[in-house]
């Protein structure tokens, strides 16, 4: 089992950033890959960035050399570093923990957070 508390979301205007932080408890949080998602109204899922439990990271095109996904084992907590934001990056952004192939590919599994809203608005 285990428990993902998303934290950081908020308001803020195009062009500038924010600081995603999932935090993790109740497994071994170093064996798992995780991932970043967001859901936009209307829209569908979007995996926006994945870490391998090696640390291995992989994005969508829309956030390429904007976005920063780490994580910090020590302190069982992943990071989304978001830069130049833009109108399109508004949503919920949602933590997993999940897997990882050979080939970087992400796998989600159903361990889920709450969810943390991103607003982008001038």
């Amino acid at each position: 089992q285990v428990q993902l508390v998303e934290s950081g979301g908020g308001l803020v205007q195009p062009g500038g950033s924010l600081r995603l932080s999932c935090a993790a408890s109740g497994s071994i949080f170093s064996s798992y890959a995780m991932g970043w998602y967001r859901r936009a109204p209307g829209k569908t899922r979007e995996l926006v960035a994945s870490i391998s439990s090696g640390g291995s990271t992989n994005y969508a095109d829309s956030v390429k050399g904007r976005f920063t996904i780490s994580r910090d084992n020590a302190k069982n907590t992943v990071h989304l570093q978001m830069n130049s934001l833009q109108l399109g990056d508004a949503a919920v952004y949602y933590c997993n923990a999940g897997s990882t192939n050979n080939r970087g590919s992400y796998y989600p599994s159903k361990y889920w957070g709450q969810g943390t809203q991103v607003t982008v608005s001038s």
